[in-house]
């Protein structure tokens, strides 16, 4: 094993005990402190406070497990947006992904006062919001993939992903303006973002489609340190440039789409976290890139989470702005201590 091999090795070990140690800490912080010995008391099967067995298995527990799959499905899907595009501004909502799911939403929220009161309020549930959201992003991956497959160019993918999201932007300005106040509210609730609505049922779910847009990222490893390059020399090198861009693409659908369905448009995470781990590993590897997203990821929307649930308070803070407030600083410093962008 070389030097460099074993220097990674060690990092991963450090960052997984971190994120260990993270979990952990997220599941005992909140408006009721518990105790790790519990939590682990808990775990095992043998627990004798009924009350925080409640409460770690219905909610924080679940919770905590989002936590993780939101955090390292939007660093990986940032990740690979930046790297298709070879655009250190690339996130993974660039391609429409995000817009198309609000659209979704807002025509099950906004527009559910036009079918008027029982249907509106049967229409407007947890499910009902979750497939729209769905729904949305699949129209929007099914226009861009019709697009990509007639579209040379791969920066043009990605200002007509742009314009996708405008188009949708629009209707939910309409819909918003012919909408009431009580249905703007619970509309903008859900763009906050939240990662403890997911019961066991929905988590489940939730970790298949996330498990395969990751086994879809994994399979475009080779592809993606390929495209690097440029796509003229990756062609050169044998690359099918069209069939590993729909690859990444439906992997960068699947994982945001998903999250974005069940958590709400979480954002900042997926456009940084792929620059922070840049910054310490200094490798353009991705089978080095990917894990170490993925662990980045967790650790970050841990953190985020863990403070956002203000400890010992009832009050909770929305996700997006913790996620903003506490990682913007922290890339701005990186990238200022560094001079320059690593990419």
């Amino acid at each position: 094993m070389s030097l460099e091999q074993k220097s990674y090795r060690t990092a991963f070990i450090i960052l997984s005990l971190i994120c260990f140690v993270l979990f952990v800490v997220n599941i005992s912080l909140g408006s009721v402190y518990i105790p790790i010995g519990d939590i682990f008391e808990t775990l095992s099967g043998n627990s004798t406070n009924d009350t925080f067995e409640v409460i770690i298995l219905n909610f924080r527990l679940p919770k905590a497990i989002t936590a993780i799959l939101v955090g390292s499905g939007l660093g990986l899907s940032g990740l690979l947006m930046q790297t298709l595009f070879r655009n250190p501004l690339a996130g993974p909502f660039v391609l429409g992904i995000s817009s198309g799911a609000s659209l979704g939403v807002a025509f099950v929220i906004l527009g559910s006062g036009l079918f008027g009161g029982v249907l509106a309020t049967a229409l407007v549930s947890k499910w009902s919001v979750v497939i729209a959201s769905s729904l949305g992003s699949f129209l929007v991956l099914l226009a861009v993939l019709a697009v990509s497959s007639k579209v040379k160019d791969t920066m043009a993918i990605l200002i007509i992903g742009l314009m996708f999201g405008s188009i949708t932007a629009a209707f939910v300005s309409v819909l918003s303006y012919f909408s009431s106040a009580e249905q703007l509210q619970q509309y903008i609730f859900w763009g906050f973002g939240s990662l403890s609505n997911l019961a066991w049922r929905e988590l489940f779910i939730f970790f298949g489609l996330y498990a395969l847009g990751v086994l879809f990222c994994l399979l475009s490893i080779k592809a993606l340190n390929v495209l690097l390059i440029g796509d003229a020399y990756a062609q050169s090198l044998g690359l099918n440039l069209k069939q590993s861009r729909i690859i990444i693409i439906l992997a960068t659908s699947l994982l945001a789409g998903t999250i974005t369905a069940f958590a709400g448009p979480i954002a900042f995470i997926g456009l940084a976290i792929p620059h922070l781990v840049r910054q310490f590993f200094k490798t353009a590897k991705h089978q080095v890139l990917v894990p170490a997203v993925i662990l980045g990821g967790a650790i970050v929307m841990l953190i985020c989470d863990s403070i956002s649930q203000l400890p010992f308070s009832e009050a909770t803070l929305p996700i997006n702005a913790i996620t903003a407030l506490v990682g913007a600083p922290v890339v701005i410093w990186i990238l200022i201590k560094q001079r320059k962008l690593v990419f």
